[in-house]
């Protein structure tokens, strides 16, 4: 159904607005709804006024299928027909009608009734309106509220993020700064370790201390002086040293020299130094355990030390005190061995028809000294014995053990009796006698007799090298029949003698391992180049310069060795002179050459 109105004046429009909004009651628009429409329409019918001539408001409704008691109420506002403008569309509006409802008188109420029924209608909307807006009020203040709530809610956890942020950068500051102290105590650590691995390596004190500048130049330090107390040559004595070094040495504690307090731990902070006052120095004690050995004096890579650095290089010094210490203690006890020793070498005798030339060499590496031994006399009876001996161990030890064999030698060569006779009474003399002192030394020893007038050699070995003789005509053997075994071991034995005729321009050949035995390669080896250094002399240098042949057959043999054990070396040379029968092959030789 549709009701058409006429609007042409202010009074036609709001006619139209109450018809209107009397249909939006009628079909059961909700107020709210209704309000919306009427304050559509007028502004709408206000706009037309404006413009001027006759409009027309169309009131319709259209039911929603199937049911047909409820749908939709349509408005339209257009020009009339008799004034329409064919360019302006139509001003349409719909709502929905939520109940059905009598159709409403399209007849309007006479003005005073108008605006009676208008101004009610109107504060009716209104009241609706307002329940409306207070009911929205409510709403959005709750909801305000809660938006209220939310934002401090966010607020204090914002606050608790930026807490939980703040600490969590300090705890990843303290981790970094924590490893980076871990990396650098490691980097510390480190240091020491392979430093003291490179200083106690070495038992030379001098080599020491050319490492510690190596050690520590430029990475912890600038320069590095090292006053021994005791190791200064005469040009140096009056050198002077920073007061604060003579401090150290007194007083036995680390002492700092600068315009600045050093803050280091366990350092005494002393002015600056007089001959340098723009460098800072620490100065640190080397203390050993007997005496004081001097002050190791410091200046830093900049302008002054960390603490943690400082702990370190007093450290070091200690360790490298206990290193020269070590060096200067094993250096003492090896010269005293080495004069021993060489005290203990006799003098070889001068016989006619028969030469001898002897070498000694130390070991340069180690305390291996003291052990070897060489020595040549006469008996009674006018024969001469020659002798060279290894006492097993090394250092003062060996070298007191290797002085009493050659006096209780020395002392049974008086009876007389064979080089087999005087190892069997030597080795029971080292196990009786000398084992309750030493009961960790043994020894080997090859004896050779000589006897004038006589051209064979009577000789016996008791678990030594086995002797080398080149022939005149330079063939070598070596004189390998079944030797004793050691002297000292616990086992009761005789040792035999065995003999080899020599004619004049043959050469013996004694020798400690030393000469022969090399760790990689066994002895074997070793005597075979010996051998073959004795065949190639020519028969002349051996008749003339036995001393040099000694020498040059030392040259190859040490050439590749380490030289961690002392060597001993005794050559006998029968004289070309002497005259008497060709030399044949002796028993028990093995022949090499």
């Amino acid at each position: 159904m549709t009701h058409t109105l006429r609007v042409t004046t202010v009074t036609d429009a709001a006619r139209a607005r109450v018809a209107t909004v009397r249909a939006a009651a009628a079909y059961g628009v909700p107020p709210l709804e209704r309000a919306r429409l009427a304050t559509a329409l007028s502004a709408h019918l206000r706009q037309c006024l404006t413009e001027g001539g006759t409009w027309t408001v169309a009131l319709g409704t259209q039911a929603s299928a199937p049911e047909r008691d409820a749908g939709t109420l349509h408005v339209t506002v257009a020009p009339a027909r008799d004034t329409q403008d064919d360019g302006e569309p139509p001003w349409r509006m719909s709502v929905t009608c939520t109940e059905a409802g009598a159709p409403p008188d399209p007849e309007v109420p006479d003005d005073t009734d108008l605006l009676a029924e208008a101004l009610l209608g109107a504060d009716e909307d209104t009241a609706a309106v307002l329940g409306k807006l207070a009911e929205q009020e409510e709403l959005v203040a709750f909801h305000r509220e809660e938006l209220h709530q939310t934002n401090q809610g966010v607020v204090a956890l914002h606050a608790d993020l930026d807490t939980a942020w703040r600490a969590q950068r300090e705890a990843f500051t303290a981790e970094r700064s924590a490893r980076t102290e871990a990396e650098e105590a490691r980097r510390r650590l480190r240091f020491l370790a392979d430093a003291s691995a490179l200083l106690t390596t070495s038992l030379n004190h001098e080599e020491i201390l050319r490492r510690l500048p190596d050690l520590l130049v430029p990475r912890y330090a600038d320069r590095v002086d090292v006053w021994l107390f005791d190791h200064e040559d005469e040009r140096l004595r009056s050198a002077p040293h920073p007061a604060a070094a003579v401090l150290a040495a007194r007083s036995g504690r680390p002492q700092y020299a600068a315009d600045h307090p050093g803050d280091l731990p366990g350092v005494d902070d002393q002015p600056p130094s007089a001959l340098n006052p723009g460098r800072p120095l620490l100065c640190v004690p080397l203390l050993a355990r007997r005496a004081p050995l001097g002050v190791l004096t410091l200046s830093p890579p900049g302008a002054r030390w960390d603490p943690d650095d400082a702990v370190m290089l007093i450290e070091l010094a200690r360790r490298a005190s206990v290193a020269l210490d070590n060096a200067r203690r094993f250096e003492h006890n090896r010269d005293i061995a080495e004069t021993l020793q060489r005290a203990l070498l006799t003098d070889l005798p001068t016989t006619p028809g028969l030469r001898l030339a002897a070498r000694y060499l130390p070991a340069t590496h180690g305390l291996n000294i003291g052990g070897d031994w060489y020595d040549a006399f006469r008996q009674p009876d006018g024969s001469l014995i020659t002798v060279i001996g290894d006492v097993t161990g090394h250092g003062l030890h060996a070298a007191v053990m290797m002085s009493q064999l050659r006096t209780a030698l020395r002392a049974y060569a008086v009876d007389g009796g064979s080089p087999g006779r005087l190892l069997t009474r030597l080795h029971v003399f080292l196990h009786v006698f000398l084992h309750h002192l030493q009961p960790d030394l043994f020894a080997t020893a090859v004896i050779a007799r000589f006897s004038p007038d006589d051209p064979t050699v009577t000789w016996a070995a008791a678990g030594h090298p086995p002797p080398v003789l080149r022939l005149p005509d330079g063939r070598v053997h070596v004189l390998d029949a079944k030797p004793g075994a050691m002297l000292g071991i616990p086992l009761r034995q005789e040792i035999a003698d065995h003999t080899v005729r020599l004619s004049p321009g043959a050469t013996l050949a004694l020798y400690t391992d030393g000469l022969v035995e090399r760790r990689a390669r066994g002895i074997d080896p070793g005597i075979d180049r010996l051998a073959a250094a004795l065949e190639a002399f020519d028969p002349a240098d051996l008749d003339t310069d036995l001393d040099g042949s000694a020498d040059r057959i030392l040259g190859p043999l040490l050439s590749d060795s380490e030289r961690d054990d002392d060597v001993c070396l005794l050559l006998c040379h029968i004289d070309r002179e002497a005259g008497g029968e060709p030399d044949r092959v002796p028993a028990g030789a093995d022949h090499l050459r």
